[in-house]
């Protein structure tokens, strides 16, 4: 097991790690006044040829809206549309602030996403998390060009954080992206919840702190 003298870089994944998302939301705007279920425009929109190029940054934003409205028969104009895109998004982080000012006194900390350019303006945004991962350190599908599971991102978030594999740890909600980082060498965790991650890096030797569980909302960390 990696150990913390060992482990130099933490790397997490944004939606359902750090961000809640609800897709429902943004299918229910997005289906409004057409004749496709929620949950049958979503597929559709998941299953377009376009949506790999969407995900890895060779359409823009405006391209991608037209080619939906197109295909699909949206009617929203783009602002409208950006908007009710985004409201997938939670706005309340899952993660105290705090967790992140106290892992990074000690570790260096990198974002690793398969997201589009819509998200990613609402994302550094909204959330103040942010300000703890500087942008060269906020590794984007849509910006690398490549998407998970490939080796090509994880690579390009070690290139950033300037460690090797066995010198980071990787958190993501998806299994099968943690079992991709630990092929690569890294340290792959699933998350499930803020506790058992919180369990598992302090399982890894992870310097996080005290941590105060308050009944009914997220643990806090005390500044050490």
């Amino acid at each position: 097991m990696t150990t913390s003298r060992q482990v130099r870089a933490i790397i997490f994944d944004i939606g359902r790690v750090l961000v809640r998302i609800d897709i429902r939301k943004a299918q229910l705007g997005l289906a409004k006044g057409l004749s496709l279920t929620p949950e049958e425009l979503w597929s559709a929109i998941e299953k377009d040829p376009r949506w790999p190029d969407w995900q890895e940054g060779r359409v823009s934003p405006r391209d991608w809206h037209l080619n939906l409205c197109n295909r699909l028969g949206i009617s929203l104009g783009f602002d409208e549309f950006t908007k009710v895109w985004n409201s997938a998004l939670d706005p309340e982080p899952i993660h105290p602030d705090s967790l992140f000012e106290q892992l990074s006194k000690y570790y260096r900390l990198a974002l690793l996403s398969n997201t589009d350019p819509i998200h990613v303006a609402y994302l550094e945004m909204t959330y103040s998390f942010f300000r703890y991962f500087s942008k060269p350190v906020r590794v984007y599908s849509c910006s690398v060009g490549a998407s998970k599971p490939s080796p090509l991102i994880f690579r390009e978030a070690l290139r950033a954080c300037k460690v090797s594999a066995d010198q980071a740890v990787y958190i993501d909600d998806i299994a099968a992206y943690a079992e991709a980082a630990r092929a690569l060498g890294c340290q792959g965790l699933q998350f499930h919840n803020p506790e058992e991650l919180y369990q598992d890096l302090a399982s890894l030797g992870i310097k996080m702190g005290s941590i105060e569980l308050r009944r009914n909302s997220s643990p806090s960390f005390i500044r050490e």
